[in-house]
């Protein structure tokens, strides 16, 4: 582990004790006003089995209270015990030393390679109106797209650097294989920086990514940072903190940086945990009162050369579920993965009728561009239409254009499909990397009809169209 950050010379430690513990959270009494420690600020304490927990500040109560939240598990901390106001918040260890490594919230490495040593520190609680950002890459009003590989994303969703994209879909619709898609494609192709954030996903998932990437060569490219499912709310909220603070630290050195986020709703969720245990009355839809102004400020801090990629776990595929909304505000481009695409083995199974994306602009991508993709949604539009009328009548009744069209958009859809190398394992099938010149020489041929007389399965899981 590493050690615990030291508080500020000039700050005056205050001692209190704990006085109640519900949960994850505890309350800690001082002895006068002058005592009480600020919002956000660290309090350390132990169990009385010599742990060391850490608790940040979240509301100030009558009587010299301080209500805090536990960042660990608060079993055996006993009442009256001694705990000590810090003068600071929390600050984690920053410097390319965080590469290939694994850090909690609160900066302790989790892979088991010993300490990090590094003498940097920073607070993961800033002001998002003093965050530093590396602006010599922004003097251009020219937007920089990044290339994927990923041939849906590309053609439909194009990635500028500095946007936030979210990929977004329910249980089991594949979002943390097109995250750790994009990790790879990006981090092997583009001379950046990424960093990954686990919030409140399963154990096994980033275990399982942690060794993907260190078999694909690119671990010492990526800073990960975990608060999953067996953590308190704590520390599933403040995780997203963390990661961002490590991505601000990136940007300062004028690298180019990834900040991945699996899970985004998980953050919202921990948050409505924690307002539930600190007695506060939830809004009529249930979540937390303060959704709004917490996802806002997490987004705000992402900015300048910061390009976000948020999973978003949609429950019950309800897309109008108010914590999903509340996310959709901030996002440049929205990913939808749908279950019927997914279970058709459309992977990725992103639906373009219910996804958007701001970014796809003559302006930013080019005409040629621009205008394939919207005949692309058009031919998908009609498509959706006679699919209906199939179901019914049968594609022998369609017309002789409907029936060109339909097989062309089924072409199309087929050739969306993406083999990725991080399911090689699963598929059988060796990755592609697909350049976005070699999508639209593809997509063209499909649409002018030079592919016609193929089969639609000769579409299925390629890389580019070869005549």
């Amino acid at each position: 582990m590493s050690e615990m950050v030291a508080p500020a010379e000039d700050a005056v430690l205050a001692n209190g004790r704990v006085v109640a513990v519900q949960g994850p959270v505890v309350d800690v009494k001082f002895n006068a006003i002058e005592d009480m420690p600020d919002m956000h600020e660290m309090i350390v304490t132990k169990t009385f089995d010599g742990r060391e927990l850490t608790l940040l500040v979240a509301e100030h109560l009558e009587g010299n209270l301080a209500r805090c939240v536990a960042l660990s598990s608060t079993l055996n901390l006993q009442r009256n015990a001694k705990a000590t106001a810090m003068g600071s918040s929390l600050h984690i260890p920053i410097g390319d030393e965080l590469f290939g490594r694994i850090i909690n919230v609160m900066g302790q490495p989790l892979d088991g390679k010993g300490p990090i040593k590094t003498e940097k520190t920073a607070s993961i609680h800033k002001d998002i109106s003093r965050v530093e950002m590396n602006v010599s890459k922004l003097a251009s009003n020219k937007p920089e797209i990044v290339e994927t590989g990923i041939k849906a994303v590309d053609l439909l969703f194009p990635v500028l650097q500095g946007s936030k994209t979210g990929v977004i879909g329910g249980a089991g619709c594949g979002k943390t294989v097109l995250i750790s898609e994009l990790i790879h494609n990006i981090v092997e192709e583009h001379d950046g920086a990424c960093v990954f954030c686990g919030i409140g996903e399963r154990i096994r998932e980033g275990n399982e990514l942690y060794h993907e990437f260190k078999e694909a060569g690119i671990l010492e490219k990526v800073m990960m940072a975990f608060g999953q499912m067996d953590e308190p709310p704590g520390a599933r909220f403040n995780v997203v903190q963390t990661g961002i603070t490590l991505a601000e630290y990136l940007q300062t050195t004028g690298r180019e940086v990834l900040l991945f986020m699996d899970n985004v709703f998980r953050f919202v969720q921990a948050g409505a945990e924690i307002s539930t245990l600190l007695g506060r009355t939830p809004s009529e839809t249930g979540y937390q009162p303060t959704l709004g102004s917490e996802v806002g400020d997490v987004h705000e801090r992402i900015k300048g050369s910061i390009s976000a990629f948020e999973a978003v776990y949609v429950p019950a595929d309800d897309l109008t579920d108010p914590a999903v909304v509340a996310i959709f505000s901030y996002l440049d481009a929205v990913m939808v993965l749908s279950r019927e695409r997914t279970q058709l083995g459309l992977y990725p199974g992103i639906d373009p009728l219910t996804s958007s994306c701001s970014n796809l602009d003559a302006a930013i991508v080019g005409q040629r561009h621009f205008d394939l993709s919207q005949e692309v949604l058009r031919i998908f539009t009609k498509y959706d239409e006679l699919r209906r009328i199939v179901a019914v009548i049968g594609i022998d009744e369609l017309s002789k254009a409907d029936r060109t069209l339909y097989e062309r958009a089924r072409k199309i859809q087929y050739f969306l499909t993406q083999p990725m190398f991080v399911a090689e394992a699963f598929t059988g099938r060796k990755g592609a990397f697909v350049r976005v010149g070699e999508t639209l020489d593809s997509i063209e041929m499909i649409i002018d009809g030079k592919t016609d007389s193929r089969g639609e399965d000769e579409f299925y899981m390629i890389g580019k169209v070869e005549l």
